[in-house]
This record gives structure tokens, C-alpha cells and sequence, in this order.
């Protein structure tokens, strides 16, 4: 019977409860709909008390999850009655227990849960580093092969709460290449004998971990927030926000109004925010991200920096967006290290740059009036606790099996 089927987005297709990135028509997104329509949280910490809405058979266990909280100074600086933080990062004193620092790691505890429980035996991914990093950090509490492709800016987020163990083989891209050359040379490998790709956003199970951050904040509060501020590098994290909404407003309990999303991206690399602004579905790579590289390079949130994002496929960002009446942001590095600084000297924690650009997406809208003073308002920290972390626990470096000069280097070369 299983608990949920997956439904192309364009043709109406349904496929049973399997591991599957397409659809055999088109290139929609699939979707998980699960039988169980309302949401009942399991006696489980962290993201396993969200079981009804993950794609896994066996419940998770594990302190890592999302946590919300209303915000008082902060929101106080902003004029704001109703802030909430949604906060996934090493923050104990507020139960915040993800001891890689990062929202990735509610993707990357289901997704290997999924895979495995589909037979893979060993999981390739390309990361601008924090996806990496969480998906580490699971191979070593599960000793589940994985084989993580990062480029060399990436390489210094790849740490660890724990000794490196002999399932995590980190492939590193010489300098020059960026995330999506990453991302093809993990398309490669991916095709090798015995391995399975991690599918990136096509995966529901990554979508429905992170939409946790979604649930977590309806389940606090009592209802939807009437706007949800995230910043995106793929837009992976605005829909997943989306789908976890519609599942909420299905339940009954939590409201009819989907929340307003409303994502930042980091200057100078923004397609998402340039076709948005334009009224396009499609991104234009020579309008949308000229001299991509260049940009990617100077971008202060690097792991904002995807060249094929979802955004116009059918079920992706685009359809998120119009969904919701959605708005974009694009956030200077100087807008960014502004509103770090002051969300950190009011709320005590310190957040990774991802959150930072969130924030000042936040400072903005509430100057554009985009938000009112007593609305609803979920601010997604996908990111922070990393120096709480570093007082706590001694972190250490993954070392590279392996180092690749461009995305078509010859698979023999990197001995894996």
C-alpha cells in the first residue's frame, strides 16, 4: 500500500512509492501526496515528528529539525508584533540541535532514509558546500556511501561534528569551475555502476525535508504566516515552503491563505530576481546571469549561486511565485553584512550568509511596505549557531579523495 504516490505536475501521471526524479511524459516536477491528508507529529525528535509528510517508510531519529520562535528585540528594531524566526542551525538553548549549521540537513536525513529504503547502495551529489556538508555528516552516522562534488569555493564548508569516516568521498573541482560544473561532473559520475544520484530538486524527499521548516512554524504558531523570507540559490527552499502550505491549507487546521513568499537572491549573480522582475518563466543566461562565473565569484553568498535553478519548469519557483503573489529581492553584499550585524547583536546567535541576505530581505520589505507591522512573518534561517558550534564541539576538515581540473575530465582520472 506504501504512504504516498508521486503525481507529475503536468500530465496528472502517478507513479506508486518509489524513487523517481521524472516523469516519462515531460519534465514537470513530481509531487508526493501522502495518504495520511492531515498532519499528525509523531512522538519523534527533531524532523522525524513530521513523518506524515516525508517520503520514508521508517520514522527518523534525530535531534536535528527546525525550530520557531517569536522574535522580540529584532522585531522590536523593526516595528513588528508578529516576527517569527525559523531557525535551523546549533542553537541548544533554544533547542536548536542541527550540528552542521545548516537547513540542508533536513534534506539530507530523509533523502537517505528514501534512497536507501529504494536499494541505493552508494549517493552522488554535487554541493556549493552546505548540502555537502549535511550530506556528510549522515554518511557518517550511517555509513551509507557518498560521493559529494563541490567546487574549490566550497571546499572549506565541508567540516564535520564527528572524525571523517571512510563513506564520505569528497571530490573537489580545480580552481575556476563553479557549482553547475559541479553539478555535471556529479551528472557523470552519478552514471557509474552502483550509483544513484541524489536528484537535487527533483527529489521529493529533499523538498518535503526542507518544507518541515514550513510545518514546524504552522504547528508553533497555530496557523500559515501571511509572508515566509528565505534566500535562494536554486528557489528549492521557496517551493518547498509552497508545497508544505498547500498541504496545510488541505489540513483545515492552519488557515486558507497561502503565505506570500518572498526570496532574496545576492547580487551581483541573479537570475531568479532578473526573470522574475521581467515577467519571464524562462531564464536568459546572455540577460539574466551575463558573465556568469565573474558574478558567481563575487557573489558573498556563494552557495546562492546556482546556473540551472528550478525556476520555470512546471511545479518550480516561477509557479511558486505566481501562486503566492510572490516577490524577489536582490541584496548587495554591504545590505547583506548590515543586516547580519544587527540581527546578531539583537538576537544573540550568529547566522551564515544565506540567512544574512534573508534578512536584509526583511529590512527591505518592511521599508517598502511590503509586509504590515502586525502581519504574520516567518524569517527562514537556513543558516546560523556555526561559532555557538565551534565553542561546543571540535570540528573537522574532510579531505578531498579527489580533484577534478574541469567538469569533463575523464572518470578514470579520479579513481573512485
Amino acid at each position: 500500500m506504501g504512504r504516498f504516490i508521486l503525481k507529475c505536475l503536468k500530465c496528472g501521471k502517478e507513479y506508486g512509492q518509489q524513487y523517481r526524479l521524472t516523469c516519462e511524459n515531460d519534465d514537470s516536477l513530481l509531487r508526493a501526496i501522502y495518504f495520511e491528508e492531515k498532519l499528525e507529529l509523531r512522538n519523534q525528535p527533531g524532523i522525524g515528528k513530521f513523518h506524515s509528510w516525508l517520503p520514508i517508510e521508517k520514522e527518523l531519529d534525530t535531534e536535528a529539525g527546525p525550530i520557531t520562535y517569536k522574535s522580540e528585540a529584532f522585531a522590536r528594531e523593526l516595528g513588528l508584533s508578529n516576527l517569527y524566526i525559523g531557525f535551523s542551525g546549533y542553537w541548544p538553548e533554544r533547542g536548536a540541535f542541527i550540528k552542521t549549521c545548516s537547513f540542508k540537513e533536513l534534506e539530507a536525513h530523509p533523502i537517505m532514509q528514501f534512497l536507501l529504503e529504494n536499494g541505493a547502495k552508494a549517493i552522488v551529489l554535487a554541493s556549493a558546500g552546505n548540502t555537502g556538508r549535511a550530506s556528510a555528516h549522515v554518511s557518517a552516522l550511517t555509513g551509507t556511501d557518498v560521493y559529494i562534488v563541490v567546487p574549490d569555493s566550497g571546499i572549506e564548508k565541508l567540516w564535520l561534528p564527528e572524525e571523517p569516516t571512510e563513506s564520505i568521498h569528497l571530490i573537489s573541482m580545480g580552481p575556476g569551475n563553479d557549482y553547475t560544473d559541479a553539478i555535471n561532473l556529479a551528472g557523470r559520475i552519478a552514471k557509474l555502476p552502483g550509483m544513484v544520484p541524489e536528484g537535487g530538486a527533483r527529489n521529493v524527499a529533499r523538498r518535503d525535508g526542507m518544507g518541515t521548516v514550513m510545518l514546524d512554524a504552522a504547528v508553533t504558531i497555530g496557523r500559515m504566516p501571511d509572508h515566509y523570507f528565505q534566500a535562494v540559490g536554486s528557489g528549492t527552499g521557496g517551493i518547498s515552503a509552497w508545497e508544505a502550505s498547500l498541504r496545510l491549507r488541505a489540513d483545515g487546521r492552519f488557515g486558507s491563505k497561502l503565505p506570500k513568499l518572498q526570496l532574496a537572491q545576492n547580487l551581483p549573480f541573479v537570475p531568479m530576481y532578473n526573470a522574475w522582475k521581467a515577467g519571464r518563466r524562462e531564464i536568459i543566461p546572455e540577460i539574466d546571469m551575463k558573465d556568469a562565473k565573474k558574478q558567481v565569484e563575487e557573489t558573498y553568498a556563494s552557495v546562492l549561486t546556482n546556473r540551472t535553478p528550478p525556476y520555470g519548469v512546471t511545479g518550480g519557483l516561477y509557479d511558486a511565485l505566481v501562486d503566492t503573489n510572490g516577490i524577489m529581492y536582490a541584496i548587495t553584499r554591504e545590505e547583506a553584512l548590515e543586516a547580519k550585524a544587527l540581527f546578531e547583536s539583537r538576537e544573540g546567535i550568529d547566522i551564515l550568509p544565506p540567512s544574512a541576505v534573508a534578512t536584509a530581505a526583511l529590512l527591505k520589505a518592511v521599508e517598502a511596505g511590503n509586509v504590515g507591522k502586525d502581519d504574520i512573518i516567518l524569517l527562514n534561517l537556513a543558516g546560523g549557531g556555526y561559532k555557538r558550534l565551534k565553542k561546543d564541539i571540535k570540528l573537522h576538515q574532510i579531505q578531498p579523495v579527489a580533484t577534478a581540473r574541469n567538469p569533463d575530465i575523464p572518470l578514470e582520472e579520479l579513481n573512485i
